[in-house]
This record gives C-alpha cells, sequence and structure tokens, in this order.
C-alpha cells in the first residue's frame, strides 16, 4: 500500500552556490561521508550528484508528510547507488527507526542546471 509520494526539483547552481559559500560546513550538515565520496568522485559534474541527492533528501520528507520539520535530519537519509547504477534510500538513526517495516522507491534524474528526485513510500 503507498503511503505517501515525494517529489522535488531543485537548480544545481543552488547548491554550488551553498558549496563554494559554506564547504565543508554545509557538506557535512546536508551529506554523509558515503555520499559526499560519491559525488565528489565525478569531478566536473559533482554538482549534479549532490543536487539528485540534495533533491532525494527533500523528496523523502515529502514522501513521509513532515518536510523538513519533525525531528527530520538530512543526515540520517543517505542516497546510495546499487551495483547496476540504480539508487536506493539507506536510513539510519532514529529515522531507520521510525520507518522500519516501510519500503521506499527512489528515482533521480539530472540534466544541465537541474535535478529531480521521486520517493514513494510504502508499506510492506
Amino acid at each position: 500500500m503507498v503511503l505517501g509520494v515525494g517529489i522535488d526539483i531543485i537548480e544545481v547552481s543552488r547548491i554550488k552556490q551553498s558549496i563554494e559559500n559554506y564547504g565543508e560546513r554545509f557538506l557535512n550538515r546536508i551529506y554523509t561521508p558515503d555520499e559526499i565520496e560519491y559525488s565528489n568522485a565525478f569531478k566536473d559534474k559533482k554538482y549534479l550528484h549532490f543536487a539528485a541527492r540534495f533533491a532525494a533528501k527533500e523528496a523523502f520528507s515529502k514522501a513521509i508528510g513532515t518536510g523538513l520539520t519533525d525531528g527530520f535530519h538530512f543526515k540520517e537519509i543517505s542516497i546510495s547507488n546499487k551495483s547496476n547504477g540504480e539508487p536506493h534510500i539507506i536510513l539510519s538513526g532514529n529515522t531507520l527507526e521510525r520507518y522500519a517495516g516501510e519500503i521506499f522507491h527512489i528515482s533521480l534524474s539530472h540534466i544541465n542546471d537541474v535535478a529531480v528526485a521521486t520517493v514513494i513510500r510504502e508499506k510492506i
């Protein structure tokens, strides 16, 4: 049973500007070490990957119905990729406990200066 759907779209330039202005402080507040390592591996396209992961976290917050309130923590939601490139969500901390027994499906896309993410929340 579908419990929620979230979608978010973001301009890559906004994420790039935040990283350039706030550096490690911004990165460490929003992203897990694995997400930072993954995105930085793309050198000239790293901002696309950072933006897609940011959009995914916002889409997740919409799928659970809280938005960026009610104890939402960016770093408790990590976006990783399976060996075939398919993205998936890894939860930790209170977020993992709160949504145990639920499945989250994710789709990411990015081109030029736009990244978009969709998250579907489902009860098993």
